[in-house]
């Protein structure tokens, strides 16, 4: 019987062989990778595996229970997904950096212990880094150095954290911690950073939107569902989680609606969508645990549509912003059709994926009586039908003719898609096989239920009428060319406002301190140091020589030759013997 192995060694071993392979064969292991990690995750037995000895500690590389299996399985379904709509990709970089970050998204899942897990998770950063600097463009350069130093300060907290929580409980293991000092804080920033948590979210729709176009497919899938997975393992039930997505679930819907850059609208739309799933982990009750999971599930598979048709718009046309585009449905058919496929996922449509798992979230609401985070998931559910379920296709395919008329995307491109879209309204139709999977399978949901669907459909009709009333008033905001603002601003412009200050007084303390301590002090103290014996010795000379008579020029050539002399060291001894007679006086009268 051939022995299992990790589940991310496969990723990573497939990464480092990458670049040793020639055309074909590079295509057919980019694809084979996935299937084989799959057939080796369905080949692994519940419980903990791969358990190594360290210091007083065990490190536990595979923790295999329902909650990471099913994080598992989507992982590698789209890591196959990405692997094909990226064949056509010559960078052996995109390649190897894809596959080291899919590796590492599984390595978190199935950590056992908190130092493999932060290990994986640093790794998670490094590699997803080369997928936005790949594309080789001054904005991906300084993207990626933003996203960078984002990620360094979430990943110190998150090892001070764990550094804390060792010492204090003396345990390695990976579970739950809950909300209960300084380390376990330390922690929920740390997961929280890669969730995109409000004011601490603009590293995603900054560096996601200049990454390359196949990499963003991998960036759309691991970093924020593997943090929403640390949540649900470390922190299901927290309260604190229930307004913080809550607020992701609204705020990012106002910055969509505004976006040109329709990569930077499906951005935004991520953390709407990242924003249920965290409002599900804090609500923390078995329906609201397996809706949180179901929807990653759910959003992996149409965001990773959305953002697979935008690519294929871009490389097509070579554009993405909504003022470019238009009219693209004449030509690009099947890639039209995809993104509304995926449009109708996201937006919860009945018998699309989302519609399965996202009133989950919002039953488990309304089961613990939230009424104020119900409604708000209510707005965020309209919200997100107006820019990602309606304003992605109408201005990239319909809208006004842009006049280009670009080749259908390739034939690997539109197989990928056509897989995901499958998927999508298989699970949104038949969604008792993903239930299934879910942490909680006792419990028993149905969503299509009269009341689920009239109330849904009525909210996405009455959506849709919203808009194109807003579009023919003209009350809808106009696609435009420019830079929106966002939270990032605040500490961009505040840490400048620091800088500015900090220069100001503690450079000017320096500048003051050199110019009248190190300077000017100096100065004093090795002018007085080379003369003063010779000026102090001349106050008694002078005072004997005017008690003698002696005056003007003569007393004059005296003081300057008993300067020279003594400065020169040939002091008379009479002199010497005088000055040294006073200085022994002077000691004993002060002792």
């Amino acid at each position: 019987m051939i022995e299992t192995v990790p589940p991310a060694a496969i990723f990573i071993l497939g990464a480092i062989l990458v670049p040793l392979l020639p055309g074909r064969w590079k295509q057919f292991l980019l694809l084979l990778i996935p299937v084989l990690g799959f057939i080796n995750l369905v080949r692994i037995p519940e419980g903990n595996h791969w358990i190594i000895p360290f210091l007083e500690y065990e490190l536990v590389l595979g923790r295999v229970d329902r909650l990471s299996l099913i994080f598992g399985y989507i992982f590698h379904l789209v890591s196959f997904i990405a692997a094909l709509y990226a064949l056509h990709v010559k960078d052996d970089l995109q390649h190897a950096a894809g596959l080291t970050y899919a590796g590492s998204a599984l390595g978190v899942v199935f950590a056992g212990d908190l130092f493999t897990f932060f290990v994986f998770w640093e790794m998670l950063t490094v590699a997803s880094i080369f997928l936005i600097w790949a594309r080789r463009t001054p904005a991906s350069l300084a993207a990626g150095f933003r996203y960078l130093l984002v990620h360094a300060a979430g990943g110190l907290c998150l090892l001070a954290g764990i550094i804390l929580y060792i010492d204090q409980t003396g345990a390695i293991s990976f579970g739950y911690i809950g909300l209960n000092g300084p380390a376990s804080w330390l922690i929920f920033f740390g997961f929280g950073l890669n969730c995109a948590w409000p004011v601490l979210h603009t590293w995603l729709t900054d560096a996601y939107p200049e990454a390359t176009i196949t990499g963003t497919i991998f960036l759309s899938a691991f970093t924020t569902k593997a943090a929403v997975y640390a949540l649900v393992r470390a922190f299901p039930g927290t309260e604190a989680l229930i307004w913080i997505g809550a607020l992701m679930t609204g705020f990012p819907i106002f910055y969509a609606v505004i976006e040109n850059d329709l990569r930077r609208v499906l951005a935004y739309s991520l953390i709407n969508q990242v924003g249920f799933m965290v409002c599900g982990i804090g609500i923390g009750t078995p329906l609201a645990i397996n809706g949180a999971v179901a929807h990653a599930f759910n959003d992996i598979l149409f965001k990773a549509l959305l953002f697979m048709s935008m690519g294929a718009v871009m490389y097509r046309t070579g554009k993405i912003n909504g003022t470019d585009l238009g009219g693209l449905y004449r030509t690009m058919p099947l890639t039209c059709i995809f993104c509304m496929v995926g449009a109708a996922s996201i937006s919860a449509f009945p018998l699309f994926s989302g519609f399965v798992s996202k009133s989950m979230v919002m039953d488990a609401a309304a089961s613990g009586h939230m009424t104020a985070v119900w409604f708000t998931l209510l707005f965020a559910s309209a919200g997100v039908f107006h820019h990602a379920g309606i304003k992605i296709p109408f201005f990239a395919f319909f809208s006004h003719d842009s006049g280009m008329r670009p080749k259908e995307a390739p034939f690997h491109m539109l197989l990928a898609m056509g897989i995901t879209a499958a998927l999508c309204i298989f699970i949104g139709s038949y969604p008792w096989p993903l239930y299934s999977l879910l942490p909680y399978p006792e419990v028993f949901y149905q969503p299509y239920t009269a009341g689920h669907i009239l109330g849904q459909s009525q909210l996405l009709f009455f959506s849709a009428l919203a808009f194109t009333l807003l579009l023919l008033s003209g009350i809808y905001p106009a696609e435009m060319r420019c830079v929106n603002l966002d939270a990032d601003w605040l500490y961009r412009k505040g840490a400048r406002l620091f800088f500015r200050i900090a220069d100001r007084v503690f450079n000017g303390l320096n500048a003051g301190t050199d110019r009248f301590i190190a300077v000017g002090a100096a100065r004093t103290a090795g002018s007085l140091s080379k003369d003063l014996p010779a000026r102090l010795a001349l106050l008694p000379l002078v005072s004997l020589w005017l008690l003698m008579g002696v005056r003007d020029k003569r007393l004059d050539i005296l003081k300057t030759r008993a300067y020279r002399d003594m400065l020169v060291g040939t002091i008379p001894i009479g002199i010497g013997v005088g000055m040294a007679a006073i200085l022994l006086i002077a000691v004993f009268l002060m002792t």
